[in-house]
C-alpha cells in the first residue's frame, strides 16, 4: 500500500500587510527612503531655481539628476545641449549658492 504524504501548508501570519501604501507612507517608515525622497525634492527645487537662467529652447532638454554631497548632476538629452549648458555652469552654481545651496560642482550627464 502506498500512502499519500503531503507536506503541510505553511500558514501566513495574520499580522502581514495586505494593503497598498503610498510612496510617501513608505518613505516615512524607512529612513533610507526618506533620505532618497528628500534628495529628489531638493534636486527638483534646484532645477526650478535655475530654469530661468537656461535658454527657453534648452529647458526641455534638462532634467534634475542626483545630488552627491556638494556635487549635483543635470541630465541632458543631447551633446549639443550639454555644450551650451556647460557654458552656463559658473552662473548656475553662483545662483544656487546665492539661494543657499552648497553646490561646488554641477556635472552634466548625457541621456541617450
Amino acid at each position: 500500500m502506498h500512502s499519500d504524504f503531503r507536506k503541510p501548508r505553511k500558514t501566513i501570519p495574520m499580522n502581514r500587510r495586505h494593503y497598498a501604501i503610498t510612496l510617501q507612507q513608505a518613505s516615512e517608515d524607512s529612513p533610507t527612503l526618506a533620505k532618497l525622497a528628500a534628495l529628489t525634492r531638493d534636486s527638483s527645487e534646484r532645477l526650478r531655481a535655475i530654469e530661468m537662467l537656461i535658454p527657453a529652447t534648452l529647458r526641455s532638454t534638462v532634467r534634475a539628476g542626483p545630488i552627491d554631497g556638494t556635487s549635483w548632476c543635470l541630465l541632458v538629452k543631447s551633446n549639443a545641449a550639454a555644450a551650451k549648458i556647460r557654458q552656463l555652469l559658473p552662473a548656475l552654481q553662483a545662483h544656487l549658492r546665492s539661494r543657499g545651496w552648497e553646490v561646488n560642482a554641477i556635472r552634466l550627464k548625457i541621456q541617450t
